[in-house]
This record gives structure tokens, C-alpha cells and sequence, in this order.
């Protein structure tokens, strides 16, 4: 007959569930593989130079090497979001940045690779923005027929989103004389007077406008009045809403000092489910913890946020970014 009492084989008992609770614990919070540290390379596919992805790209990359010094980050430049959904699918970059339009595109058209897209978070939003000289006579986008306009480049998210522009105010490509060149271009051209008005997407507020805001007088020109027919323009332009930008965004740009009624598309950080999971758990980690610090220098960054991060449609999370997710969770 046993010597142990029931209540020393409860307590043995309840002390066993307690340690299989404790492993359990362990193993959902700590990364996959244990507590070692990532390590390898990452391409991070950004953008134009003089654009929100490409400093915020620059920004991220000195934290990762911060939080994962055995990790080295490459930044790769790229002509947007488009270009940076094929960079993904092809090998070429391990991580990108790219607007949900774009993604949305790019999956319901079924690009090679598509199944494969995840998201690591939503980031901040990119506003539309109508650029003309102060003294032009262009009032709405549906003034711009047959003037000289910057779209974007081909692979860009900023021409995707212009095409789509247009169509809503009863135009179409030719019915412009369309400049297919990046931001860097289109302000200097328009500096020059070789473009009449431009197109950009970007975060608040973007360096290259700013800078041409000091150069010579121009405004920005309202786009909000087109939300209702980029809509019904079908499922791939539910992405865009209608937004404002503040008046202190551009100082010296707006109409009187008010605010600009747009619109505005969510941004994502993408990747494919072939991206190590404890690196993008790692990663995702860095993007949400720096946001204060990158949003000191990229102001757009500040929206960058625990809450709404999780929100990716069309893209379902990385396995590595949900694992975070759930790690961080109250």
C-alpha cells in the first residue's frame, strides 16, 4: 500500500499541471526555435528617392539593426507599390511596402505568386494629391484635359490610383499628355514649367513637396468629389476613402490656408509566407516599438499603430506577425 496521502498526490499533481502550463506559456510567447537571436539578410523593397517609403525605409532599417544586429538589412529603391508586389512574388525582396490597392490588384487579377502574399501590418495612410501652379485655372480634376500632367511611373501605386482618378472624372490617359516620371521628376519639371499639374501618393507630409512649396507658389487641388465614382468603379477601388489634409501639413500650400478634402488608400508592410517566421515576428516586433522615433522625422509614421496594425485586408498576417500580435495582447 502506498505511503503518499491523497493530498500530497494533489499537490504533486496540481504542481506537474502548473509546470505544463508554464512551458505552454513559454512556448506561445517566446519566438520559434527558442530565444536565439534572427540572423541572415533582408531586402527591403522601398520606393522613389525623395519619397515617404524610401525615408521610412532608412529610418526602420537602423532600428532592425538596433534590435536584430545579426540581421543585415538591405533597402532596395523601387517606382512604388506595384513594383514592390512583383519584387516580392519574384524573389527579389524579402519585405516591401505597398498600398492595399495595389495588393488588391495584384491578387484579384491573379498575378503569379498572389496566394503567397502576407502582411506584417498596416502602417499609415497615403493621400492623394492634385499639385498645380498657385496661379493655374485647374479647380478639379476634370480641368486637366489635354495639359501636360506627372502620373507616376508605370509600376508605381501612384499611376494605378491616378488611372482610376481619371476615369472617375470622365477622363482616360489620352485624354492628357501624360508624363509617366516619379516625384523627384514631376517637381522638378514643374519647376521648369514642363508640367502643368501632377499626381502623388504619398504620406503627410512628403519631403519633395515641401521643398517645391518653398521653390515656387503652388496649391494643391481638391479630389474628395470623385470618391462616389471611384466606387462604383468596383471591388478593387473600395480601399480608398474619403479623407482631409490638415492645413499645416503644407503651410505653404492649400487653398487660403484651409484644409484639403482627398483621398486616401491604408499602407501595408508585405511579404510573402515564405519570410522566416521568428525573423517577421522579430521585424514586426521593431516596426511597432520605433514608431515614435520614425515618426519624429516622418510625421506619417505617427499613425503607425498596435490597434489598427492588425487590420490588412486584402493580405491575411504573416505567421510571424500574428505571433507577435498575440504576444502583446491584454
Amino acid at each position: 500500500m502506498s505511503d503518499v496521502s491523497p493530498r500530497s498526490r494533489r499537490r504533486a499533481l496540481q504542481s506537474a499541471t502548473a509546470a505544463v502550463v508554464v512551458a505552454l506559456l513559454l512556448w506561445w510567447l517566446l519566438p520559434l526555435g527558442g530565444t536565439s537571436r534572427p540572423s541572415g539578410r533582408v531586402v527591403l523593397s522601398t520606393g522613389v528617392s525623395t519619397g515617404v517609403y524610401e525615408k521610412y525605409g532608412t529610418l526602420l532599417r537602423a532600428d532592425l539593426r538596433r534590435d536584430l544586429p545579426d540581421v543585415t538589412v538591405r533597402l532596395l529603391p523601387s517606382q512604388g507599390s506595384v513594383d514592390n508586389v512583383q519584387r516580392l512574388v519574384r524573389g527579389d525582396a524579402s519585405y516591401a511596402i505597398a498600398t492595399a490597392d495595389a495588393v488588391a490588384t495584384y491578387t484579384a487579377e491573379g498575378g503569379p505568386g498572389a496566394d503567397r502574399l502576407r502582411a506584417c501590418a498596416r502602417l499609415y495612410d497615403d493621400y492623394m494629391h492634385l499639385v498645380v501652379p498657385r496661379d493655374s485655372a485647374v479647380r478639379s480634376a476634370r480641368d486637366l484635359r489635354g495639359l501636360r500632367v506627372g502620373v507616376g511611373e508605370d509600376r508605381s501605386g501612384v499611376q494605378l490610383i491616378t488611372r482610376r482618378l481619371l476615369t472617375a472624372a470622365g477622363l482616360g490617359m489620352g485624354d492628357i499628355r501624360a508624363r509617366r516620371v516619379g516625384i523627384d521628376r514631376m517637381t522638378r519639371l514643374t519647376r521648369e514649367g514642363k508640367l502643368d499639374a501632377f499626381f502623388w501618393s504619398g504620406g503627410l507630409p512628403t519631403a519633395a513637396l515641401q521643398d517645391l512649396s518653398e521653390r515656387m507658389p503652388v496649391r494643391l487641388v481638391p479630389l474628395a468629389d470623385l470618391i462616389e465614382p471611384l466606387h462604383r468603379q468596383g471591388e478593387r477601388s473600395r480601399y480608398y476613402r474619403a479623407a482631409v489634409m490638415p492645413a499645416d501639413a503644407y503651410p505653404r500650400m492649400g487653398l487660403g490656408g484651409e484644409a484639403v478634402k482627398t483621398i486616401a488608400v491604408a499602407n501595408l508592410l508585405v511579404t510573402t509566407d515564405r519570410a522566416d517566421t521568428r525573423l517577421t515576428e522579430q521585424l514586426t516586433r521593431t516596426v511597432i516599438r520605433s514608431r515614435d522615433r520614425i515618426g519624429a522625422e516622418v510625421h506619417a509614421a505617427q499613425r503607425v499603430d498596435l490597434r489598427t496594425a492588425v487590420f490588412t485586408d486584402p493580405l491575411q498576417l504573416h505567421a510571424g506577425a500574428a505571433r507577435y500580435y498575440r504576444s502583446v495582447k491584454p
